[in-house]
């Protein structure tokens, strides 16, 4: 069913929630941002670096992102025969609050990855089984998705990886506190900051903001912005083609010639390289596609 309704490596749906996915074999690391998110897969396999941690996940386990932060993924097992397949699903943490209410309280662990990967089960499986047949059911996705959407955030909730969902849910957790601080981060990426000016934005001592934060995103608030801001320059520079030195500018540093070297240290090119072979790899596979298309 996903290879049928599937239009690209990710294809949104009728459900709003959830995303069919996708993908050949890479060799090469993709950069990208997480969000509030979880990826069960069908077949083949992948890798999510962050920071110095990599997590890999196979056909019957799934992936799941309690928070938001930067991260190079990789399918790491696919053929033209059997490609990457997975399902991704977005979280409301509007309905996982309403959810934990009504289930017993459960005492979770103080300090949490925002990242984490589980084996599946029958149960959650047979539910996104139900929800993906009703892509051939139109008209019954606005009764029946709401009322699945919510019996796999019920089987999730009591899964290994339960806690990070409770963790969304609650408004004054230390995960949702250091969401706060990350966002803040994100909207003024080119300005500087002082740990303990997040610290007291998050309600936390400032050792005790450190620990929660390197927790839950592998990295300590500077090297989060400077990770942050690389990737946004990336992605600039692929949506804009223009000066690097602009670019680097505009993301806040303050030396085009330390912006290139920490970029290419990341990324393996300095900043117009990159883009540029990111451009014409991205120009092939659309003319391959076409191709494809055409002989179809």
């Amino acid at each position: 069913m996903i290879e049928r309704h599937s239009r690209g490596d990710r294809t949104t749906t009728a459900i709003p929630c959830v995303s069919l996915l996708t993908a050949e074999r890479t060799t090469e690391p993709a950069a990208g941002m997480t969000e509030l998110v979880m990826c069960l897969v069908l077949q083949g396999a992948k890798a999510i670096s962050c920071g110095e941690n990599e997590l890999h996940y196979a056909a019957g386990s799934y992936f799941i992102a309690s928070i938001e932060i930067p991260v190079f993924g990789r399918v790491s097992q696919a053929s033209d025969q059997k490609p990457f397949l997975g399902i991704g699903f977005n979280f409301d943490p509007r309905q996982i609050a309403e959810l934990v209410m009504e289930m017993p309280d459960v005492r979770d662990p103080e300090y949490l990855c925002g990242l984490g990967v589980s084996q599946s089960d029958p149960q959650l499986e047979e539910a996104f089984l139900r929800m993906v047949r009703l892509l051939d059911r139109r008209g019954e996705i606005p009764v029946m998705a709401p009322i699945l959407e919510r019996e796999i955030l019920f089987r999730l909730l009591q899964g290994p990886q339960g806690a990070k969902l409770r963790q969304i849910a609650q408004v004054d957790g230390r995960q949702s506190q250091v969401r706060r601080a990350l966002a803040w981060i994100r909207d003024h990426l080119t300005e500087p900051f002082k740990v303990e000016d997040l610290a007291r934005m998050a309600g936390m001592s400032v050792s005790v903001f450190h620990r929660h934060f390197k927790a839950a995103t592998t990295m300590t608030p500077i090297q989060y912005q400077k990770r942050f801001r690389l990737h946004e320059a990336r992605r600039q520079l692929l949506g804009t083609p223009g000066d690097a030195t602009r670019v680097a500018f505009a993301v806040g540093y303050e030396s085009a010639s330390q912006f290139s070297r920490e970029y290419a240290r990341l990324f393996g090119l300095p900043p117009a390289r990159d883009a540029a072979r990111l451009r014409a790899k991205a120009t092939a596979q659309l003319v391959s596609e076409s191709v494809q298309d055409e002989v179809g």
